[in-house]
């Protein structure tokens, strides 16, 4: 069953969370690394499980997983096995079930279920048990679904840790591409996570490779998600429309649209292709400033953006799931749903 349509249908819109490195850096992380945010499942995942329960806490009706840039070849580098590798991610999708559990089901003593079994990861922390400060009363739930944890399938110029995501120039074919995402995409398909998210496609031939690779996974609901670089091109510089209408070929990609892209773009974006997408659109843009690729950090004036206003007009634009991406916190997904709910 397509799990976003209970969403759809009781509220018409789907709040998205928002940024994870974002996050884990305010928390103190230090991110330097080719594996990005995905290094603290190595190193601290109790921090990774609090963000995702901090952004339920704000209203998110999803949580997306620590998986972007890891890698089974970043993970294997990292001197782990395959094995190891692959209980890595599944790791990265245990942590958001936990952090759903921990914010649905409050335990008596206040303390949040989960915590099991992370140990037995190679180099992994222990987890500590967060308490529950704030229990969903009878009303809460009544009001809301239970939420959602949709594992991350990033680019594969996102494990180049150079900003190619933003550009799309890989020089691969759809093959290759193919052969690149089936291991990592057939782990997370396996993982018990409610849908993929295969996001920051900065081009075309990529969608292709994800849209046949999905295909092998036909009872695997995903969402596929852009990077584009003005109102109507993706970033490679391929027509925004031509992606949506390969999304529209595929019977398990479940909703369709566009991420880590300025707000500025985004109405531009879904007046581009309102009338010709048969999925539901989401929406998950960044702040607004650019990725410096060569020091590896955030540049430019965000958009200083009225993050409930921004989330209005893309609803009435076409939008249905709609989060944040780079630089947005759980204070801009706590607007976003103050504003649509």
């Amino acid at each position: 069953m397509d799990p976003l349509t209970p969403f759809l249908d009781n509220d018409g819109v789907v709040i998205l969370d928002g940024a994870l490195a974002t996050e884990l850096e305010r928390h103190g992380a230090d991110l330097r690394d080719p594996l990005w945010s995905a290094k603290l499942l190595l190193e601290n995942p109790d921090l990774i499980r609090q963000v995702h329960y901090d952004y339920f806490c704000a209203g998110a009706d999803v949580a997306t997983t620590a998986s972007y840039q890891a890698t089974i070849h970043g993970l294997l580098q990292r001197g782990l096995d395959r094995q190891q590798a692959a209980d890595v991610l599944r790791l990265s999708v245990k942590l958001a079930q936990q952090a759903r559990d921990q914010f649905w089901y409050p335990s008596p003593s206040g303390r949040g279920v989960g915590g099991e079994g992370v140990g037995q990861f190679v180099g992994l922390t222990p987890p500590a048990q967060h308490p529950h400060p704030r229990p969903l009363s009878q009303g809460e739930r009544g009001a809301r679904l239970k939420t959602l944890v949709a594992a991350s399938i990033g680019c594969y110029g996102a494990s180049l840790h150079d900003g190619s995501e933003y550009r799309g120039d890989y020089g691969l074919s759809v093959q290759q591409l193919i052969d690149w995402h089936r291991p990592r995409l057939e782990i997370l398909a396996e993982s018990g996570a409610d849908l993929l998210a295969c996001e920051t496609v900065p081009c075309l031939v990529e969608a292709e490779a994800l849209v046949k690779l999905l295909g092998e996974f036909p009872a695997t609901p995903a969402w596929l998600s852009f990077s584009c670089g003005d109102e109507s091109r993706l970033c490679h510089g391929e027509p925004f429309a031509e992606a949506i209408q390969l999304a529209n070929e595929s019977a398990n990609i479940i909703a369709v649209g566009v991420n880590c892209t300025p707000p500025r773009f985004i109405e531009g974006l879904l007046a581009g292709i309102s009338s010709i997408a048969k999925k539901p659109l989401l929406v998950y843009s960044n702040s607004g400033e650019a990725w410096d690729s060569a020091r590896h950090c955030w540049h430019g004036a965000s958009a200083n953006a009225d993050w409930g206003e921004n989330a209005r007009r893309w609803q009435r634009a076409g939008a249905r799931l709609i989060g944040g991406c780079c630089r947005t916190t759980p204070a801009t997904i706590r607007c976003i749903a103050q504003a649509l709910r």
